[in-house]
């Protein structure tokens, strides 16, 4: 730790030192900032005239001994070489550096007289997609796109084209490699090259993309193979799920994200002022869909819900798309079953289509469609099945405060039938059972389930809850039905999917807690 120095009665041209406040990094060898070591100085120096020293606030400013000053004019001798050594070294590599840049300037300058010409001799070129090229294959191309990948090695130029449908990996040699545009080449260049398609040498690869998780940087990270290839998936099973439903003859529509209403509890809500009025960003679009019914039949909604939970967990975002659908005149098993058909009918929407196949082999090789019909636990099965298989949970007090153990942990009890089956318990049974299951809750009011499935967990909470609203409450008064819907978060349905560790690659620009950027 730095003292203040204080010292009088110094003349100009005097070179100050202080071992305990003085400083060789930031220290002028003046009187407010003295050097700490003698070495340093008569390095600085180079004489040790108008030295003055001291060791400690206790002692008075002397000139340094001889024997001090030949011990500090070994170090001042050994700074003296590493400072020669430094100098030459930046001397070679400004050489090195001068010469490489010459050397350049002179192949950019003789590169701009090569003037490619196509060989009106060879088959017309086909323009094509990246994403259309199989059937192209040994024949002349011409695509466009951005340089994702770049690498010169010996006259030969090695770049991944990048054209927002697929990656096609491309060597530049000979007169090709040696042309200005090719030599000033940088990533994200937008280029059109032409050649011949050749399929990748057995035993090798086609490139694969390690892109980085960082989220500032997710406007790059989505040009990646693996990123964008999840988003396209997302986007075929958007495509898939509409065309399921048109096969169930339920319209889409579009509900509200302004609303003035809760749907499951007013602590996850996201307020705001809206001209005076509170509103909040929807948590469920279940309410409207209801409302829809009388008039439109059964419906489903694609539709941004928002959760202002502070969970940072790989299964949680603060905004998601969720899927969710009404349907009039039905009973808990039979929505639990339309449930199934729909995702079943999706997949297999999902596997027929060549592109989608491929974009889920590619993300999840081991992949097969879910069997039906999906395994149906009760509640008290589900509790008992949670007992025999040793799966517990944190012990809770009258409060719902954790109780602790001697060492200061959780007190890890068996579940007993009263219990609300934790998130973790309900994931880890059905990583244990490996396949998608109905968990059925039944009260005097209400029927519902959650679907869960391996490595993700709960994907949808289905139900039939009224809310005392005025414009849903009518519906008990103009003709209502039995009825039953469900929500299904997209990002989670697509993580089981594509094999993705956590929702958060299945969203373009994820959202949650401390995250609302890019």
């Amino acid at each position: 730790m730095l003292q203040s120095c204080t010292i009088l009665n110094l003349r100009i041209n005097q070179v100050v030192m202080s071992h305990y406040c003085g400083s060789d990094t930031t220290g002028k060898g003046t009187p407010e900032q003295p050097y700490q070591t003698l070495g340093f100085a008569l390095f600085t120096h180079g004489s040790a005239d108008g030295f003055l020293i001291r060791k400690d606030p206790n002692t008075e400013y002397d000139k340094p001994t001889q024997s001090s000053l030949k011990k500090a004019q070994k170090t001042a001798d050994g700074l003296e070489k590493k400072r020669k050594k430094a100098e030459e070294l930046a001397q070679r590599e400004a050489k090195e550096q001068g010469e490489e840049k010459e050397k350049r300037e002179k192949l950019l300058e003789e590169s701009k007289s090569i003037v490619l010409t196509e060989d009106p001799s060879l088959p017309v070129a086909k323009k094509s997609k990246i994403g259309h090229l199989q059937s192209l294959r040994s024949k002349r191309i011409r695509v466009s796109g951005w340089v994702h990948r770049l690498r010169s090695q010996k006259g030969i130029i090695f770049l991944v084209l990048r054209d927002g449908t697929g990656y096609l990996q491309t060597v530049l040699s000979g007169l090709v490699s040696q042309t200005y545009e090719a030599l000033t080449l940088t990533l994200e260049s937008s280029v059109e090259l032409v050649g011949t398609l050749q399929e990748v040498p057995e035993g090798k690869t086609a490139p694969k993309s390690d892109p980085s998780i960082q989220a500032d940087l997710r406007h790059l990270v989505i040009r990646g193979e693996t990123a964008s290839s999840v988003l396209r998936l997302r986007a075929k099973l958007l495509q898939a799920f509409r065309a399921t439903y048109a096969d169930h003859t339920m319209l889409e529509v579009t509900p509200p994200c302004l609303v003035q209403t809760q749907v499951e509890g007013g602590s996850t809500l996201f307020s705001l002022n809206y001209y005076g009025q509170p509103a909040y960003l929807t948590q469920s679009s279940q309410l409207y869909l209801e409302t829809c019914l009388p008039s439109l039949g059964d419906v489903f909604c694609f539709q941004e819900s928002f959760r202002a939970e502070n969970s940072h967990t790989r299964r949680h975002l603060s905004e998601y798309t969720h899927l969710e659908g009404e349907l009039g005149f039905i009973n808990f098993d039979e929505l639990m079953s339309h449930l199934e058909a729909i995702i079943c009918e999706t997949v297999g929407k999902l596997l027929a289509d060549p592109i989608a196949a491929g974009l889920i082999q590619q993300l999840n090789p081991g992949f097969k469609a879910p069997a039906r019909p999906f395994l149906r636990m009760s509640y008290a099965d589900t509790i008992g099945w949670l007992v025999e298989h040793k799966i517990q949970h944190a012990a809770e007090d009258a409060d719902g405060n954790v109780i602790l153990d001697e060492a200061g942990k959780p007190k890890m009890v068996d579940h007993v039938v009263g219990d609300d089956i934790a998130e973790a318990a309900e994931r880890q049974m059905t990583d244990i059972i490996g396949r998608l299951s109905f968990c059925i809750r039944t009260t005097v009011f209400t029927e519902s389930c959650d679907l869960l499935m391996p490595n993700v967990g709960e994907i949808v909470e289905e139900g039939i809850d009224p809310a005392p609203y005025y414009w849903f409450t009518d519906q008990r008064k103009y003709g209502t039905c039995e009825h039953g819907g469900y929500g299904l978060g997209v990002e989670r349905f697509l993580a089981w999917l594509a094999n993705r560790y956590t929702v958060r690659e299945c969203s373009l620009y994820p959202r949650w807690p401390g995250r609302a950027t890019p």
